[in-house]
């Protein structure tokens, strides 16, 4: 069966519509996006379908645009999936997604306002003369929604992280530069994010610590994932993050929370679960 049948195909596991998404994603053309867009509008799961936006932006082909905007503009779709089809917007980088970006900069969901600002700013930088000379170091390859800072240090970068006074944009330039440095200490800097009232800000350090996959940011991750009063969405993040690290203590927090009440918490420590698998494998 072809992987565009897979994804879309109810009865297949989760875990096998997933690998089906990223194999989809690395593929590219046409027929991954029209197989992809179909599952973003027709699935049930708000974590394939966030899932599914996720990688059409990554896959930056302007021609996933309608599909993008369709849910953005969708006010009954989960916020999430909203707020990931915001985000591909910014990261496929055509500008003319401004001026229907900046609709949505005072939405009802502060997860979908925060990441349609975060976009526009991330395609005016991309606009800007000065973006041209900028060279950007992410090791991961990963399109992300701002570019890191290239000056500073792990102080400066988690003062400028943890600064409520600045725009989301330039603290998110922060949290790329320490992810981009790695080790221990940058770590460190990046778990005070947690305390953020932002889930949107939570959500993306989770994600970014599932990047770096490194054993110092498993307590972390497994307290955020342990506290139900967390946002769905960030505690999802630090579930898939764990599923990254993949070590015997991120096996036994993620097998516990198999049966969470909540749906995509619950699915992301399926999908985490197959991750660790295969890192293992």
């Amino acid at each position: 069966m072809a992987n565009e049948e897979i994804l879309n195909n109810t009865g297949k596991t989760l875990a096998e519509r997933f690998r089906a998404l990223f194999t989809l994603r690395t593929q590219g053309g046409d027929a991954a996006i029209r197989a992809i867009s179909q599952c973003l509008l027709e699935e049930s799961s708000a974590l394939l379908k966030h899932e599914c936006a996720y990688c059409l932006g990554q896959m930056q082909d302007s021609t996933a645009l309608p599909v993008l905007k369709r849910v953005l503009s969708n006010v009954n779709e989960e916020p999430m999936v909203r707020h990931e089809a915001g985000e591909a917007l910014g990261a496929i980088g055509d500008a003319s997604a401004i001026p229907f970006l900046s609709k949505y900069l005072n939405d009802d969901s502060p997860a979908v306002a925060e990441t349609c600002a975060l976009a526009v700013e991330r395609l005016q930088w991309l606009s800007d003369k000065d973006c041209g000379r900028f060279r950007d170091n992410n090791p991961y390859l990963s399109v992300d929604p701002a570019p890191p800072t290239n000056n500073g240090s792990v102080k400066e970068w988690e003062e400028q992280l943890n600064n409520r006074s600045l725009s989301l944009f330039l603290r998110y330039r922060a949290l790329f530069a320490l992810r981009n440095k790695g080790g221990v200490d940058a770590i460190k800097a990046l778990t005070t994010g947690f305390k953020d009232e932002s889930a949107l800000f939570k959500h993306e350090i989770a994600y970014v610590l599932g990047q770096m996959q490194d054993p110092a940011a498993i307590e972390a991750l497994k307290q955020v994932l342990e506290d139900t009063s967390q946002c769905p969405m960030v505690r999802h993040e630090c579930a898939e993050a764990l599923g990254s690290i993949a070590t015997k203590e991120c096996l036994q927090v993620l097998t516990e929370y198999c049966e969470d009440p909540e749906r995509i918490v619950s699915e992301s420590c399926y999908v985490a679960l197959d991750m660790y698998q295969n890192e293992h494998n």
